[in-house]
């Protein structure tokens, strides 16, 4: 083999330790690393700003490798580059508790953005990053003081382009024309089931390029120079920009090159042996990496000191010029409530009538008038969902500094975005919907509780109440799906109350994402003063004896249906009380003590909501009953919808009879 230059050392040996980890593990995805070396290590070596030794430098570049898969190529990279990596950690690769899993995932490795795997989410986590350091910028940026200023790269696939979560986000960011964003596309034409073209034959470029994307071709995915020119290129286009990388899956690989068995399988010792000879790496080493192609790749590190040395000294004095803004920004990097923000919060009188919609929309915008780094918007439904900011513009290529976004009828790709701004840092962020259409945001609501970020996902229109628009529209299962979810806080506001207390919550939290599921029917307020209960997740709302044979619990709407039965049990001579129970987790958290105390032991009881009774048996216990609905609703208005599926006092207070009789 001929000599090799010192790049060309480079790019193998980052194919060496792919294969490597591949194969201590026994399993992976050996083909897209090897495949890919070359255009990750144009993009690392030449083009991305990082400090390896500072992973959260506010101003880095970010990388997201949405093709998860090949996780050993993002490994590779990291421990070269002199990240807190070790080699043994890639030895260790997929095994347990090391910090090299099988997919990328936040938190567990420095330097991992977000958590990649499930195709499509890494390319719309990275535009929610990108418009994160539009909306920054413009923000806090001043004409003679730049603080944000960086780039968000990735490497994406053909199966992150085929997922539909892609093709909203491209559209998005098309739109909001994000020039900072920058993908490279793996174009190696193979998928686990074959070739690319027995599923997947459109000109993707052409389909970018309507979405308004700078696109550009490069033919030999080893033209590590055609690679690094094309980058340039994007950088001074004002579109965000996809280059497509002809790639050979496998490259090196004698049996297995350009063919799907590259994909996800191990080479096998002999498969191995020859593709390190044919790359010029010796085949009796693993994990193989000489003194000179650490040095180089290690010069990130001293590269990394130098910029984030001269951004400290631009942040020193940016603190000097501008106080207020440099405070504010500080607290909005580490997730500070403000002083003030919920000061003189609404509050609403006992039978005010109000849907909790409404309500939402009255707590967001008085609390965003004293939090100017929470921005959000929704999937197309602002005026339904009370999601806009009164006065806070619109987010747009025009105006980066809006603080209402726009995602259009793309719940899909606002779930992701709303993961990559948090990720990013600086802002706290809410998305709005229908909640029956969760179920198209879901695998990104369970990425935000995986990594642990507060997404507020504001979802209105949260039972059959919604009324006329019918069973399409009306959510049964939906509440129990992501009640699923671990780490999801799903909060039913019974009322105005009760709503002002669920965006305390909401906020006050650092490492949850929250669902709230609010009404779009009017609700009468209940006692303001029980109302603070909401943060234990469940609370006794009334009662009318200390030691009560009958506990009837509800959550959202049907609480106020339950104190209309309790006053008739209590009027028949029944010990009743009515616990407001609109979030099944916080409750949970409680102590053994508390929750006795809202649910003693012994009692009879009735648990009442307009949805699936999937999970409530472990509240009722044996000795209890659910009203709920295990059949989808109808098209017409909200109180007949009730009474037809037996949402009224006069069919609790009969099941709650039927259950004292037994």
């Amino acid at each position: 083999m001929q000599q090799q230059t010192l790049e060309q050392k480079a790019v193998n040996v980052i194919r060496g330790l792919a294969i490597d980890g591949v194969e201590a593990a026994g399993v992976g995805h050996p083909g897209m690393p090897l495949g890919a070396a070359p255009m990750a290590y144009a993009l690392w070596t030449k083009f991305l700003r990082h400090n390896p030794q500072s992973p959260q430098w506010l101003n880095r570049d970010r990388f997201v490798l949405s093709a998860g898969h090949g996780s050993m190529l993002l490994y590779a990279l990291l421990y070269l580059s002199g990240y807190d990596l070790p080699l043994e950690e890639l030895k260790r690769f997929r095994q347990w508790n090391s910090k090299t899993p099988g997919h990328p995932e936040y938190g567990r490795t420095p330097g991992v953005e977000t958590t990649t795997g499930p195709l499509g989410q890494g390319f719309a986590t990275g535009v929610g990053m990108a418009m994160a350091e539009r909306w920054l910028a413009a923000q806090y940026n001043q004409p003679d003081l730049t603080l944000i200023d960086h780039y968000t790269y990735g490497i994406v696939s053909d199966g992150d382009l085929m997922e539909g979560v892609a093709s909203e986000a491209a559209s998005l960011a098309g739109t909001l024309k994000l020039s900072k964003l920058i993908y490279l596309y793996d174009d190696n034409h193979i998928s686990i089931e074959g070739h690319t073209d027995i599923a997947f034959t459109e000109d993707v470029l052409k389909r970018f390029d309507a979405y308004g994307w700078h696109t550009e071709r490069i033919r030999d995915g080893n033209d590590v120079d055609a690679i690094a020119q094309a980058i340039e290129r994007a950088q001074q286009d004002p579109r965000p920009s996809l280059i497509a990388v002809r790639t050979l899956i496998g490259y090196g690989s004698p049996n297995r090159q350009d063919t799907p068995k590259a994909h996800g399988e191990a080479l096998g010792p002999e498969e191995a042996k020859l593709t390190k000879e044919f790359l010029g790496l010796p085949a009796d080493k693993s994990f193989y990496v000489p003194d000179d192609v650490l040095a180089h790749f290690r010069q990130a590190v001293s590269n990394g000191n130098e910029w984030e040395a001269d951004w400290n000294r631009r942040w020193s004095q940016y603190q000097s010029q501008h106080p207020d803004l440099a405070r504010e920004l500080h607290d909005a990097l580490n997730r500070a409530v403000p002083p003030n923000a919920f000061n003189d919060l609404p509050s609403w009188d006992v039978g005010t009538s109000l849907a909790t919609r409404q309500a939402s929309g009255e707590v967001l915008n008085h609390i965003a008038a004293r939090w100017p780094n929470l921005i959000g918007g929704s999937a197309d439904l602002a005026p339904s969902n009370n999601t806009n900011i009164k006065g806070g513009g619109d987010f747009s290529a025009a105006n980066p500094g809006g603080r209402n976004l726009h995602f259009g009828v793309r719940e899909h790709a606002m779930g992701a975005a709303l993961n990559g701004m948090l990720l990013h840092g600086g802002l706290r962020v809410y998305g709005g919907t229908f909640l029956i259409f969760s179920d198209y945001m879901r695998p990104a609501i369970r990425l935000a509780s995986l990594m642990e970020q507060p997404a507020i996902y504001i979802f209105t229109h949260d039972s059959i109440g919604l009324g006329e628009d019918g069973p399409t529209h009306q959510p049964i299962e939906q509440l129990a799906a992501l009640r699923a979810i671990p780490g999801l806080y799903v909060v039913r506001p019974a009322d105005p109350n009760e709503t002002r207390e669920a965006w305390k919550l909401a906020l006050e939290l650092t490492d949850h994402p929250v669902a709230m599921s609010l009404t779009r029917q009017k609700v009468s307020s209940l006692p303001s003063d029980k109302a603070a209960g909401l943060h234990k997740g469940a609370y006794v709302l009334w009662e009318n004896d200390p030691q009560p044979a009958l506990v009837l619990m509800a959550s959202g709407s049907e609480v106020g249906l339950a104190y209309k039965a309790a006053e008739q049990l209590g009027r028949e001579g029944i010990r009743v009380r009515v616990v407001s129970f609109p979030c099944w987790e916080r409750f949970d958290e409680q102590d053994a003590a508390y929750r006795e105390q809202v649910l003693p032991q012994g009692t009879a009881r009735v648990a009442i909501e307009a949805a699936s009774p999937m999970g409530w048996d472990k509240y009722v216990g044996s000795h209890g009953t659910v009203i709920g609905l295990n059949h989808f609703g109808a098209s017409a208005p909200a109180e007949e919808l009730f009474r037809q599926f037996g949402f009224t006092p006069e069919h609790v207070v009969e099941e709650a009879k039927r259950l004292l009789r037994q």
